[in-house]
């Protein structure tokens, strides 16, 4: 299994997950077998200064990821992902290390819209 997780920081497992996954530098991509973590890449995310509705998601589906985990994503990136096949998780925060744990544990799962988006589809600005 691989899971993308969107990170502040460039620091492998000791990364910071970013609240928000469309507008993070960098994911990580974490290769799993069943409980155990195999490899951690870094990548630097192509669209974070600007990027259009379904570029990041398409992003991750390239990089063959089966999860994505972030603290946040829009309603429209959610869907996104579903068509791509792949399941998301909002919610993570503290490191790459502590997200995966709280995954595979079962702590973490399901995705719901962070409040900015939201409140943008409302015509509220952020």
């Amino acid at each position: 299994m691989r899971v993308a997780i969107s990170i502040d920081t460039n620091d492998g497992l000791d990364s910071i997950v970013a609240h928000h996954f469309g507008r993070c530098p960098f994911f990580a991509f974490v290769d799993v077998a069943g409980d155990e973590i195999e490899a951690v890449e870094v990548v630097e995310n192509p669209y974070y200064a600007h990027h259009q509705p379904g570029m990041v998601p398409g992003f991750i589906h390239e990089h063959n990821a089966d999860v994505m985990l972030s603290g946040g994503m829009g309603r429209r990136a959610i869907d996104f992902f579903q068509q791509y096949g792949i399941e998301s998780a909002t919610g993570a925060t503290g490191t790459v290390r502590n997200a995966m744990e709280k995954y595979l544990d079962g702590e973490l799962s399901g995705a719901a819209p962070c409040r900015e988006s939201v409140e943008h589809e409302h015509g509220h600005h952020h």
